[in-house]
């Protein structure tokens, strides 16, 4: 489309005066000439880090929806989306950012300005446009970015509904018909998408719901696109290109060259023979007291970017951090002995035996992957380590405390919001400029929202024996759904992190259907992933409500870009799945094979924990992890002294940054992740957001988000070329350096007369 249809867009008259209104905040250092009251609400963003970073203008004259971004956009999308599935079900399986495709487009789209026809074409006698309507620019490339997250959040690290149907097809050995995958996999993105537009004015449009991961998505752009001054030092571009370069060659090391970089456990080179020194030392298998990482992609694994999350998230989570890890669980492993724990590892994912053996699920299944209740009566109990457990009766704490957090800090708000239909939301110049474009109707996302409702219930009636899930359980779900995402939703958009309840979906539905592996999958993705994908639509929102891209071209942007991703997603898992002979059957599969599904093997043994043994036999009565349970009561009532205090002394600003989710989110994915993972992630974190900004605020502001990016890309640049060139071929490095970690006896119990193969046995 031409510059000329989304100009026709606008419909506020007022525009220029709202530039003016900026560019004399500017000049008077971000003080207008009016009230205070009236900075609050037309002046600059109230929100620091947003003032310094996201540009207060906006040319709504620029073009948009171009042939060019349409078809970098879906080329972008389909590239990314093919690569991610293929590459998840691999023995190491690898997710490629779109960031990779936000930089590699750039010259594509500067060569099709150059090189296309510059002629206006008319469409039906209606509608005009051009391939070519003048040079590549910034919203063109956000649309095309956007677009290609669609590939990533589906088929990459969050590639939740295709691992269901893995799962189904490969592990329970289903006959599921492809359109009832296809409507699994449909359904849910375009729930997450009804989910995002109903909760846009409480996400979105709000000052304070400021998304701090987009701030390095516009720093990159505005490096890619601004031409700054070279006169006090290096432009953001050259610094972009400078450390990419830098984190591209650095990546060989830890990445092929010499793992070890990525947990540097000194601590059992200096005890080697100490089990109880390995176990607080190791960087993979232990507390990782000592342990270090060099690698930026075991800083930023499971937390995403420290150099993107506020300070004050950092500290409430180096607390929740400190607490657990260096706390309660020595506490409860060398002191208390809480669950058995000594006779099992201190950190491990597994599940084990009473005697301390791994568990084998296939003896307590049925032909139907059904309990087999004598059988599971007869082979005993599962056990946790003490740290994995730990870490679930955290996330009942966790989902409680979020719900009372948003309830009590954020209630009000969203109560008077709901009945003004936040006509009195406090607009920044963002919002202002934002309203001279026509807003996408919410009727829009409403039929999307019912549509796929419908659908789904549709498909719990027609396929009823494969998916297991009854019509009420599906509805169910989506209640779930909706209750809790704005409440975590509001957490992430304010501190960069994300309260999962995966856990609690799947126990509560292992409470009411016991025994049915396939429909705690499916409520899982209804009831939770449904959500996360709703917030992953609502940051790309915000990231258009930043970069001014007008409402209804990111709606069909991220609508055609789901639909696309979806497809492909499905058609190529389904293509494997169909093509490689026993794939994800790690007994069956060749020692050297690299399909082994590492990532869906973790989905699997989830149904078989939550669905088919489930919740009341390990946390019921009689379980012996029954007393987690009161950590759902405890996290609802974490909050309130928090609130109370807030109230009591209102001049402290401090006592309102006391998040107890996100304190609680300090131990939050422990495992996988590792505590060395999360205690380097705190202090890169430190050094950036507390002593960089308070210090070097200058740097900061030109820079900060820059690096953040610039780290990504090298790191996954490097990534996909190691992959490609040398593991995929089996070109393997093998040496000292090579081995993740020298701690053996990390993973030993250190209980009486526990066997375990390579451990000692103590008397």
């Amino acid at each position: 489309m031409t510059a000329s249809m989304e100009a026709s867009n606008s419909k506020d008259p007022s525009i220029e005066e709202t530039h003016a209104a900026a560019a004399a905040v500017k000049r008077n250092g971000g003080v207008s000439a009016t009230t205070k009251e009236e900075e609050e609400e037309e002046g600059r963003c109230t929100v620091e880090e947003v003032a310094l970073v996201v540009p207060e203008t906006d040319d709504p004259t620029i073009p948009v929806m171009t042939f060019r971004a349409w078809f970098l956009g879906l080329t972008s999308c389909t590239i990314l989306i093919f690569l991610n599935t293929f590459f998840i079900y691999r023995t190491q399986p690898l997710t490629i950012s779109a960031i990779l495709m936000q930089i590699a487009v750039l010259p594509i789209g500067k060569f099709m300005a150059a090189a296309l026809p510059t002629s206006t074409y008319t469409l039906f006698g209606k509608w005009s446009f051009s391939l070519n309507p003048g040079p590549f620019n910034i919203k063109e490339h956000v649309v095309i970015t956007v677009m290609a997250n669609c590939g990533v959040s589906i088929g990459g690290g969050d590639a939740y509904s295709i691992g269901a149907i893995t799962v189904m097809k490969a592990y329970y050995k289903q006959s599921l018909s492809f359109i009832c995958a296809l409507l699994i996999v449909l359904t849910t993105q375009l729930l997450g998408y009804g989910w995002a537009g109903m909760l846009r004015k409480y996400l979105v449009d709000p000052v304070e719901m400021w998304w701090p991961s987009n701030l390095a998505q516009v720093s990159l752009f505005r490096a890619l696109h601004e031409k700054d001054s070279k006169s006090k030092g290096m432009t953001r571009m050259q610094f972009f290109l400078v450390f990419l370069a830098a984190s591209f060659v650095y990546y060989a090391l830890p990445g092929y060259l010499f793992p070890i970089l990525t947990f540097f456990s000194w601590v059992c080179w200096a005890w080697p023979r100490s089990i109880t020194a390995q176990q607080i030392g190791s960087g993979y298998h232990g507390l990782g007291i000592g342990a270090f990482t060099l690698d930026w992609a075991g800083i930023s694994a499971y937390h995403g970017s420290p150099l993107v999350s506020p300070w004050s998230s950092i500290l409430n989570i180096a607390v929740g951090f400190v607490m657990f890890v260096y706390i309660i669980v020595p506490l409860c492993y060398w002191k208390f002995d809480t669950f058995d724990a000594r006779k099992y590892p201190i950190f491990s994912s597994q599940l084990f035996t009473s005697t301390g053996l791994k568990y084998d699920t296939t003896k307590i299944l049925t032909p139907n992957y059904d309990l087999d209740i004598p059988a599971y009566e007869k082979y005993g109990k599962l056990y946790l380590s003490p740290l994995f457990a730990l870490s679930i009766g955290s996330g009942f704490a966790r989902f409680t405390a979020t719900l009372s957090h948003v309830a009590l800090f954020h209630g009000s708000d969203i109560w008077k919001q709901s009945r003004s239909a936040v006509k009195n939301v406090k607009l920044d110049i963002h919002a202002k400029l934002m309203k001279s474009y026509k807003q996408v109707p919410q009727c829009w996302f409403l039929i999307l929202l019912v549509g796929s409702i419908a659908l789904s219930l549709m498909m719990s009636f027609i396929w009823k024996r494969d998916v297991q899930l009854p019509w009420w359980g599906m509805l169910f779900a989506f209640g779930l759904a909706w209750i809790v995402t704005l409440p975590i939703g509001v957490i992430q958009a304010t501190t960069n992190q994300q309260p999962g309840y995966d856990i609690i979906a799947q126990f509560i539905i292992g409470y009411i259907l016991p025994g049915k592996p396939i429909a705690n999958l499916l409520f899982k993705i209804y009831g939770r992933i449904s959500s996360i994908h709703a917030l992953l639509f609502l940051a790309d929102l915000k990231l258009g409500h930043y970069m001014k891209i007008p409402p209804r071209c990111m709606y069909t942007a991220q609508l055609v870009g789901t639909l696309v991703s979806g497809v492909v997603n499905l058609a190529v898992a389904w293509w494997m799945l169909g093509s490689i002979e026993n794939l994800c059957d790690v007994e069956a599969l060749h020692p050297d094979s690299p399909w082994t599904c590492p990532k869906f093997r973790v989905t699997f043994d989830a149904s078989v924990i939550w669905g088919l043994v489930g919740p009341r036999r390990l946390f019921g009565p009689g379980g012996l992890y029954r007393n987690l349970i009161w950590l759902f009561l405890i996290g609802a009532v974490l909050p309130v002294p928090v609130w109370i205090l807030s109230k009591i002394y209102p001049d402290k600003k401090w006592i309102p940054l006391i998040n107890i989710p996100v304190i609680s989110y300090g131990f939050a994915g422990m495992p996988p992740a590792t505590p060395t993972n999360i205690a380097s992630w705190i202090i890169t974190g430190l050094i950036f957001n507390y002593f960089v900004f308070k210090y070097r605020k200058g740097w900061w502001q030109k820079y900060n988000y820059v690096l953040s990016a610039a780290l990504d890309a090298g790191t996954a640049f490097m990534g996909v070329l190691l992959f490609f060139a040398l593991q995929n071929e089996g070109k393997n490095v093998k040496w000292w350096g090579t081995e993740l970690d020298h701690c053996p006896l990390a993973s030993c119990p250190t209980a009486p007369g526990i066997v375990v193969e390579r451990c000692p046995v103590f008397k």
